[in-house]
């Protein structure tokens, strides 16, 4: 099994520490969202998200960098498609990854919240090791953090619906939750 060690740093990922994360206001681990993302849109492979996520993205690199020009974001984890992890914010930080959001009747889930970026589209589906590679790190999430349930892991749609479309349909809920009970058995 994984292990996340007291700093909240995973083993086994590659670290490149983000500016865009502050303290937690209480402390509080009790979602885990997922989202997905691709840079250019539908390109897979590169190095543009880690450079978003470490304010180094270049606004004119490609055309649909420009908008994204001073954005200020970052999520815990971007699991590629080859199902490695990247790690940009220990996950006793708050990293910058949910916007405007409510789950349960609570706002700013970024406050409780761990973001793990699966690359990928909305329909583009993903891979079987990407899947594989989230199965263990959420094992490893339930098991560190005791405020964390199955059932509180979501979709970024489902706490800024409207907003927010991803992972998409094209993420297998089903194969993530038999992936978590396939290693618990």
């Amino acid at each position: 099994m994984l292990e996340i060690d007291s700093d909240g740093w995973l083993a086994g990922a590659r670290r490149l520490p983000s500016p865009n994360c502050d303290d937690r206001p209480h402390g509080e681990i009790s979602l885990l969202v997922i989202h997905n993302i691709s840079l250019p849109p539908g390109q897979f492979g590169g190095d543009a998200v880690a450079r978003l996520f470490l304010n180094r993205l270049d606004p004119h690199a490609h055309p649909a960098f420009a908008e994204l020009d001073g954005l200020r974001v970052s999520a815990h984890l971007l699991i590629d498609r080859d199902g490695r992890a990247l790690q940009f914010v220990p996950f006793g930080r708050r990293a910058w990854h949910a916007g405007r959001s409510r789950y349960a009747g609570r706002p700013a889930c970024n406050d409780f919240a761990v973001g793990i970026e699966l690359e990928g589209t909305d329909t583009s589906g993903y891979e079987a090791a990407q899947m594989r590679a989230l199965a263990a790190v959420t094992r490893a999430l339930l098991a560190r953090y005791p405020g964390l349930a199955a059932q509180r892991i979501v979709g970024h749609c489902d706490i800024a619906p409207g907003r927010k479309t991803d992972p998409g349909p094209g993420f297998d809920w089903p194969r993530l939750r038999a992936l978590l009970e396939e290693e618990v058995s």
